[in-house]
């Protein structure tokens, strides 16, 4: 009896110590950005729970949120002085979050630093200092649809390499074909702006200088805006109806011949879709670029577990983590290396993304990340329309930025 007694007291102590470790974990909250059913979700859960392991006494609660509303919620929450831990947030919103104190710097080593390619490293770096880490990265080429070059009497293995060649193209695809020569993105939404980034980095231009000043109103940009311009004849009808993804479903069904997208394409494509991909062709003042956008992992201030997040942030997003979820995503993958130049031996159609990455920049720093780019979609809207020429365009929207820096 005496011994079942002991038996029985020494099984509840131990249930009471196990309750009082579980009661005792502290909960880092972590936001991110988009639905839970992606193919890299799975893929982080697992890392999360390695982490875990490797950190007793904490649990780590992530959060999907839209990403219409994610952003806007992490802020929200840190300003109201109840921040997540840590969130997801493109990189474009550091300079505002670090500017209003309410994110952390990453302090990394020279040997963190050197794991990153230096546009890479740019697209999180204000001031001289790190506020974020890149958890996704994408960088955009050309795709052409074979079978619609091919009827138009194009050579379907020859992409354009350039903006007077693929005007050209598009022009006999429009004038040969039922289908539109090129895919145009001109909605109010934010990949209108950044397509037009990519053909700003595709000649010469920029919108921000090194030191932060809106240089918007550049010849080179005034070209780009003019491309633009002299595309929308050979685009879909009502380009300002459509966004990048609205494009893809044109281009499958060749009722486009080109479009600039990101190397998702490639696996979201259906079968059958006769398809190849290239560098983005180049203006007369620059050579094949293409915009880098990362989205980062940024620890907010305020949480308590200012330290945790840190070392979670960094676990998720160290070389040997990064790589399985950027190729669960079908994402450009964030560093290069032996494993990269494995992936294009393996499959050609990486190196377009792949090989853009120096020649790429970033997307601009600036304390106004909505206002930049609805002035600069109103823009490009204005000219599509036909409201006003490029150049008057591009001057009325570097007088409307000076007030974003």
């Amino acid at each position: 009896m005496k011994q079942n007694l002991s038996i029985t007291l020494g099984a509840l102590l131990l249930a009471s110590t196990a309750a009082g470790t579980a009661m005792a974990d502290t909960t880092l909250s972590m936001i991110v950005c988009g639905d839970d059913g992606t193919p890299g979700v799975p893929v982080q859960a697992a890392q999360i729970a390695e982490w875990e392991a490797n950190n007793p006494g904490y649990k780590v609660a992530v959060e999907f949120v839209p990403w219409g509303q994610c952003q806007e919620k992490s802020t929200t929450l840190a300003a109201a002085g109840n921040p997540p831990a840590l969130s997801y947030m493109g990189s474009r919103t550091l300079k505002q979050l670090a500017l209003n104190d309410l994110i952390l710097p990453m302090n990394l080593t020279d040997a963190e630093k050197a794991t990153y390619a230096a546009p890479v490293l740019g697209t999180i770096t204000w001031n001289g200092q790190q506020w974020g880490l890149p958890r996704a990265f994408s960088t955009k080429a050309l795709y052409w649809n074979k079978d619609v070059f091919e009827a138009a009497g194009l050579d379907p293995e020859t992409p354009p390499t350039t903006w007077a060649e693929m005007l050209e193209d598009a022009k006999t695809i429009t004038e040969n074909t039922d289908s539109a020569g090129v895919g145009l993105a001109a909605a109010s939404f934010d990949n209108t702006m950044h397509q037009f980034l990519n053909w700003i980095y595709s000649n010469g231009g920029a919108v921000v200088d090194d030191d932060g000043n809106i240089v918007f109103n550049s010849p080179q940009n005034v070209e780009t805006m003019q491309f633009i311009a002299d595309l929308v004849p050979y685009a879909e009808p009502g380009p300002v109806a459509y966004d990048r993804a609205k494009l893809r479903p044109l281009f499958a069904e060749g009722q486009i011949g080109m479009m600039v997208s990101g190397p998702w394409e490639r696996v979201q494509l259906p079968e059958g879709v006769n398809w190849g991909v290239a560098r983005i062709p180049h203006g007369p003042s620059g050579e094949s670029g293409t915009l880098l956008i990362t989205d980062s992992l940024a620890v907010f201030k305020g949480s308590g577990v200012e330290e945790q997040a840190l070392s979670l942030a960094k676990w998720l997003t160290s070389p040997e983590h990064q790589m399985p979820f950027d190729l669960a995503e079908g994402w450009t993958p964030i560093r290069t290396g032996p494993e990269t130049d494995a992936l294009i031996e393996q499959n050609p159609t990486w190196a377009p993304f792949l090989q853009a990455i120096p020649d790429g920049g970033p997307e601009p720093f600036v304390t106004d990340y909505v206002a930049l780019q609805d002035i600069i979609n109103e823009a490009i809207q204005s000219v599509v329309l036909g409201e006003v020429d490029p150049a008057e365009a591009v001057e009325v929207a570097a007088d409307e930025l000076q007030s974003v820096q």
